[in-house]
């Protein structure tokens, strides 16, 4: 019996170790900014430029997750150009918070077609940092 629950618990701790490892790749840095100011996309993506510069090749996945009250100003697509055209050149997503668009009554319609909703962005940015990136909120 105690040999069961031996090799029962050796799995369970091999099967977690393996999970976690799947989930975070050592050789990239990834990382995501939950922002609720739109004009802090600006220092936001010259501070990924500037990582992905420092880090070379073990530059991986940067995102932001736009949240709160400022969502209604993505509906400006003239404003949000300038961001968009910036981040697709450092190799940023950005994304908006789909709870926060339904809260303050923005269509997802009225969004630029290039910002992914994710469902609930505080959520979506716990479930990166338990994949390992390195976060932070503005």
């Amino acid at each position: 019996m105690k040999n069961s629950i031996l090799v029962l618990t050796a799995f369970f701790m091999l099967f977690s170790i393996t999970t976690n490892a799947q989930n975070h790749n050592p050789e990239k840095n990834n990382y995501v900014v939950l922002t609720k100011k739109i004009p802090q996309l600006q220092p936001i993506l010259i501070t990924a430029e500037e990582l992905q510069a420092e880090d070379g090749h073990h530059f991986g996945d940067f995102q932001v997750i736009v949240c709160g009250q400022t969502v209604k100003g993505l509906t400006n697509k003239e404003q949000m150009q300038k961001f968009i055209q910036r981040a697709k050149k450092a190799n940023v997503e950005l994304k908006a918070c789909g709870f926060s668009l339904k809260k303050f009554g923005v269509d997802p319609k009225a969004i630029p077609s290039e910002m992914e909703v994710v469902e609930n962005g505080i959520l979506y940015d716990f479930q990166l940092q338990k994949k390992g990136y390195f976060s932070i909120e503005l």
